[in-house]
């Protein structure tokens, strides 16, 4: 066995692997990054990046067919996966490598574990950290106990943003954000999509309103919606059957299990240590292992927050921290910005109202039409979408913002301004909105709280 030694180790080449493994090599610190998988993660090749391809022809055909004078034709879904395909460079993970180079990074390929204080095995290779390991080993789809399900071979979001051709029907297991933005991108192209969701409402974590209008853009593209049911049990012969608890069955050519993610803590090692698999690897607000000067955990597998741009986030705090500067974490957990982009996009960002009031916070609640100003009739007729800002009365800043629309995404990062940096009601009044753009929706819930 060869032994090689590094001032950090990172295991894991997802988004917060990459970024922090990429900082730390800006700063002249010498290290290694392992991946028995593609670099890049599940951001780049299965999830954030193939799902956005899959979806944003369907965002422009709607919107285009809402301005008079454009002519808009029915999706290509051969070109739309074409695309898709050159949106995740067709699963090679060359493109990416030169980044981690041009930072000097040294790229370890093969399964990486941990085999007590500062010490990776890969294979046959033993890598020792001077200074730190950071573990950011992400997270996998899962798949619950349903009886018949695992045997029945389910889409995951990785079989659901590859896929090569649309299935003819296709079962949703679930209503968070990964079924409903593949039921609207299969549905459209060409699937018949049935979407089961054991709760009342889709999308629960966001605002009532962004629930029902993602509900209702997803039946006006021909989804069928099954709320406050649950499947008993699946099986596969020729077609995949679903048992739900209300006594209806479906059948399905493909079964999507939407059930949320799972840490990847199993098999690293983590015994070696002391350390427990299975669940959350728990941090501090520096990313750093409690107990351990020399342990960090970035990303999905640390739970705090499962979204791509806040394991980015977390992997430069980690690695401002193992190069000796006191950080900690202002922005992060379920209140982090978020975005999901369905038709229409919900940007969310802070608390809606009702989490908010479970907290004990002294709130106000204003809502407009996002597209009620000028700037909203450019985007064409008939596009629905509300603006809400959740308002600390006491202290008169905002504490939380939901814009539901076309093209909302781009809006939500001043909404993530005012709440992270608590701006003054009184100074986003003078924050004066350019015309005529839909920023103006700020001016407008700005007048409707009175001000």
């Amino acid at each position: 066995m060869s032994e090689r030694e590094f001032d950090v180790i990172v295991i894991g080449a997802g988004a917060a692997g990459e970024v922090c493994a990429g900082r730390l090599g800006e700063r002249g610190q010498a290290v290694a990054i392992v991946e028995d998988r593609l670099v890049g993660g599940e951001c780049s090749f299965f999830a954030c990046m193939p799902s956005k391809a899959l979806l944003r022809p369907i965002e422009l055909t709607n919107e285009a067919r809402r301005v008079p004078g454009v002519t808009v034709g029915d999706l290509d879904p051969a070109a739309v996966l074409a695309r898709r395909d050159e949106v995740i460079a067709n699963l090679d993970d060359t493109g990416q490598v030169p980044w981690l180079e041009q930072r000097g990074v040294a790229l370890v390929r093969g399964r990486g574990r941990l085999d007590g204080e500062r010490r990776v095995l890969v294979g046959d290779d033993v890598l020792v950290a001077r200074r730190a390991v950071v573990v950011a080993t992400g997270s996998s789809p899962l798949v619950p106990p349903i009886p018949g399900l695992a045997d029945a071979r389910p889409w995951t979001n990785i079989e659901a943003t590859t896929a090569q051709s649309a299935p003819g029907r296709l079962v949703i297991l679930g209503g968070g954000v990964v079924g409903v933005e593949m039921a609207q991108a299969w549905s459209a192209l060409g699937s018949r999509v049935m979407l089961v969701h054991r709760g009342s409402r889709l999308i629960e974590r966001e605002e009532e309103f962004a629930s029902r209008q993602v509900a209702d853009g997803l039946r006006e593209g021909g989804v069928e919606i099954r709320l406050g049911v649950s499947a008993t049990s699946v099986s596969r012969n020729g077609v995949v059957r679903v048992s739900l608890d209300d006594g209806a069955a479906l059948e399905g050519d493909e079964v999507l299990a939407a059930f949320g993610r799972r840490p990847t803590t199993d098999g690293i090692g983590l015994e070696t240590v002391g350390l427990e698999g299975g669940g959350h690897l728990r941090v501090d607000e520096s990313l750093r292992v409690p107990g351990f000067d020399w342990l960090y955990a970035v990303g999905d597998v640390n739970g705090r927050a499962l979204l791509t741009h806040m394991g980015k986030y977390q992997g430069r705090l980690a690695a401002d921290a193992i190069l000796g500067q006191q950080v900690a974490i202002r922005s992060d957990g379920a209140r982090s910005p978020r975005v999901i982009f369905t038709d229409p996009q919900v940007g969310a960002v802070g608390y809606t109202l009702a989490a908010a009031e479970t907290d004990g916070l002294p709130v106000r609640a204003v809502d407009v039409e996002t597209s009620g100003n000028a700037g909203g009739s450019f985007i064409g007729r008939g596009a629905a979408g509300t603006a809400r800002l959740v308002i600390d009365v006491n202290r008169r800043v905002v504490v939380g913002a939901t814009i539901t629309g076309s093209e909302v995404q781009e809006a939500l990062h001043a909404a993530t301004i005012a709440v992270v940096g608590e701006v003054p009601l009184d100074d986003l009044w003078h924050a004066v909105p350019s015309f005529p753009t839909r920023s103006e929706l700020w001016l407008r819930l700005l007048e409707a709280y009175g001000l």
